[in-house]
């Protein structure tokens, strides 16, 4: 049941959830509330802290930190005035926060005290002066590298229990799950190297089925795993329904693309080491430029019309839904092209097309948010994946569009499940927009044969891409006859 001072209910896996949580808890162990994004990981945990304090007095209980992106502290504040009003919530963040006694203070004063990924690393010695009661990290994949600074930062704060809140527990390598453990709980798999030894090189190298089953039952009792599409789970939300749109490119693309890969043919040859490795990922990007607009590449202001195969696609599919009453949210990981993309909608649909990116500060990003969420609100939200693609609520949208592709499944699910989460009441329809004949249909093809390493267990950067072979990078790239479209 939820606790006394919970505004609302939990749904009944919820209320399993704060069960399992309050069990470990009481047993001195750390776990990892891994359910599928929108699920409500926030509000299961504020009902924790709520559970807490029924009984007890502010003396006896210590403060809980909890540790997050920038991006998200905002929906942090306003999950807890909503739901725990009763929690003393204390913000240590920008450029006022507070240090020294002060914040210790303050901090024993709070039941939760929220900061970010960044100060966990800059305000160590600040943080670790406190006696947390509890440690909470959430989007946990943030500590996926077990040997960056604010992961070390983070795992060096004491706490007698601590919780990570994630919904993509392993994005690229079992690497990761092993660094998450050791946060929640230290030693349990062992050491780093032992981990690769036993279980990381033999599931990923070797798919060596006994070794995935063995760490399975390790882990289970520490880790909860909940998806969406599972009915058993949450019946009433409705369907996602995901599909690939093929683009094809205009001829200046076509010429543009061959121009970008034969310059790197020419030159790779001649490259090894990290100058091969920077040489590789470079025209990756460039490639993906022009894949999505000549202008994105040439930076030179010039027209946008006529130009992209998938801009013309983008257009057409958002004009026909936006005109049965839909909204949209739709994805690129590249500012500059957000920015084009908004200039070419707003003059397109005539209405404001809103863009949220890095350079967004926290109080425009919740005001861009309320104003996309709120009725009459704009048709279509723009977002960069890495600024918009986490702990933001943008069920206003039943149409989501990844414009460019990360190549990494776990993020385009979690940017896709902005949308696709608790408070949706519509289908959400999900298109990735793919140039046919061009490197993006060939990546795509090797993501989705990748795909399945995180669900054996509980995704893929673009480092490996460097691994491949000349012959293999050649064949990746190369231009299709069927690339272009005849006019």
């Amino acid at each position: 049941m939820a606790p006394a001072g919970f505004r609302g209910s939990l749904r009944p896996y919820q209320e399993r959830g704060l069960a399992w949580l309050a069990f470990l808890d009481g047993s001195g162990l750390g776990g990892c509330l891994a359910d599928d994004m929108g699920l409500g990981k926030t509000i299961q945990l504020l009902a924790l802290l709520l559970a807490e304090r029924e009984g007890k007095t502010r003396a006896r209980l210590r403060p809980t930190l909890l540790v997050c992106p920038m991006s998200v502290v905002g929906n942090w504040q306003r999950e807890a005035e909503r739901f725990s009003p009763e929690l003393d919530v204390h913000v240590h963040h920008g450029g006022e926060r507070l240090a020294g006694r002060t914040f210790a203070k303050a901090a024993r004063a709070s039941d939760l005290v929220i900061t970010t990924y960044a100060l966990a690393a800059r305000d160590a010695e600040v943080l670790g002066a406190v006696r947390w009661g509890r440690i909470v990290i959430d989007e946990a994949q943030n500590v996926k590298n077990s040997e960056a600074k604010q992961t070390r930062a983070v795992r060096a704060l004491g706490a007698p229990r601590r919780i990570a809140l994630t919904g993509t527990p392993v994005e690229n390598r079992l690497a990761e799950l092993w660094s998450i453990m050791e946060f929640c709980n230290p030693g349990l798999l062992g050491s780093a190297r032992g981990f690769r030894e036993r279980f990381a090189v033999p599931i990923e190298r070797y798919r060596d089925e006994e070794a995935a089953e063995r760490l399975k039952r390790i882990v289970g009792p520490f880790l909860l795993r909940r998806l969406k599409t599972d009915r058993s789970i949450i019946a009433d939300l409705p369907d996602k329904i995901e599909m690939k749109v093929f683009c094809n490119l205009t001829r200046e693309q076509a010429t543009l693309y061959q121009a970008v890969v034969d310059d790197m043919l020419a030159r790779i040859e001649e490259s090894e080491g990290m100058e091969r490795r920077g040489l590789v990922l470079a025209t990756m990007v460039k490639l993906k430029q022009v894949c999505n607009h000549p202008a994105h590449l040439l930076g030179d202001g010039s027209r946008l019309d006529g130009r992209s195969g998938k801009l013309a696609r983008l257009e057409e599919i958002l004009e026909e839904a936006l005109a049965e009453g839909d909204r949209a949210l739709c994805f690129t990981q590249f500012a500059e092209m957000g920015h084009l993309l908004r200039d070419r909608l707003e003059q397109r649909l005539g209405a404001e097309v809103p863009f949220i990116h890095g350079g967004v500060g926290k109080r425009a990003r919740d005001q861009i948010v309320a104003r996309f969420q709120s009725d009459g609100g704009p048709p279509v939200l723009l977002a960069s994946l890495k600024a918009g693609g986490v702990g933001l609520n943008l069920t206003a949208a039943n149409h989501v569009f990844h414009f460019d592709r990360w190549w990494n499944p776990a993020v385009e699910d979690q940017a896709t499940d902005r949308a696709f989460r608790i408070g949706q009441k519509r289908n959400v329809q999900v298109r990735k927009l793919v140039c046919v004949g061009t490197l993006e249909e060939r990546i795509d093809r090797m993501i989705e044969e990748k795909r399945d390493l995180a669900d054996r267990i509980v995704g893929t950067g673009e480092g490996w891409l460097t691994e491949l072979s000349t012959a293999q990078i050649r064949e990746l790239v190369a231009l299709s006859a069927d690339a272009v479209a005849e006019a």
